[in-house]
């Protein structure tokens, strides 16, 4: 039953159960429909959770007082509407900003990749030697979001970067190996070192790694490549997912003039 299931989301399932049960201090044989209710407003209210977040908390509980227990109630909950937010968009000059940042050439490399190649963060940590198509620049992504393997874009610049960063390092199992070298690096690792060279580069916008996935589409956007092509590289399943970066490129909204400009005021007068 859970084949179709990540580790990432079983992981999520185990621990919003667990949490469940923690707070009503109760056997899941005794759970009614206003315990349900109680917890998830806890979670919104209390602990203010993200609407994405609240919804893997009661898929985890649907999943296991539905299919596991055959309960009702949960079906009962009505989900809420996801929250409308744009995502963070770096320019190229922060981008830049943050990649000559970071000292180190692996993990330089990393983030090189994460940028110039459209990745998730998921996606680049378990990234192998083989997967990088030096002759047709193409990287292989092998089962992805969905499960779904497909090809995104290898830059000169990113392919020089890894191939300076394997002749000092040398080649492994992984192309990103933990200092176990069976074991590839981790997300939270990938996640502190985006956090740390954002502080040297002095960034003061709320951006994460996936930021960086964000800018690579927005920036294609801007210089004229098709939402379709994007699309294909990204990996997403729908056309919507990827036009949410119209609303946040300056491809034609930069090109609208703003009525102040023409009325040719100042910006007042000097002491």
């Amino acid at each position: 039953m859970t084949r179709k299931y990540s580790s990432k989301t079983i992981k999520a399932y185990v621990h919003y159960n667990e949490e469940f049960l923690k707070f009503c201090g109760k056997n899941p044989c005794e759970m009614e429909n206003n315990d349900v209710k109680d917890y998830l407003f806890h979670l919104v209210e209390v602990k203010e959770v993200s609407t994405s977040t609240l919804n893997i908390a009661i898929n985890a509980l649907k999943f296991y007082y539905g299919k596991i227990l055959n309960q009702r109630f949960v079906y009962e909950i009505k989900r809420p509407k996801k929250d409308k937010k744009l995502p963070v968009v770096l320019s190229h000059e922060e981008v830049f900003r943050i990649l000559t940042t970071v000292p180190n050439i692996k993990h330089k490399a990393v983030l090189m990749l994460v940028y110039s190649s459209g990745l998730r963060v998921s996606e680049v940590v378990k990234l192998k030697y083989e997967d990088i198509d030096t002759e047709r620049k193409l990287i292989h992504i092998r089962g992805a979001k969905g499960r779904k393997d497909r090809y995104t874009i290898l830059s000169d610049v990113a392919m020089e970067a890894i191939m300076g960063y394997l002749k000092e390092y040398g080649q492994s199992k992984w192309l990103f190996p933990s200092q176990d070298r069976e074991k590839h690096i981790t997300t939270r690792t990938v996640e502190m070192i985006f956090s740390n060279a954002c502080k040297k580069a002095n960034i003061r916008k709320e951006a994460t790694v996936h930021s960086l996935r964000h800018s690579f589409a927005t920036h294609l956007l801007e210089g004229g490549t098709d939402l379709r092509y994007i699309q294909e590289l990204l990996g997403h399943k729908s056309s919507k997912t990827t036009e949410i970066y119209t609303h946040v490129s300056n491809k034609d909204i930069g090109r609208i003039k703003s009525p102040l400009d023409s009325l040719q005021i100042n910006g007042g007068e000097n002491d």
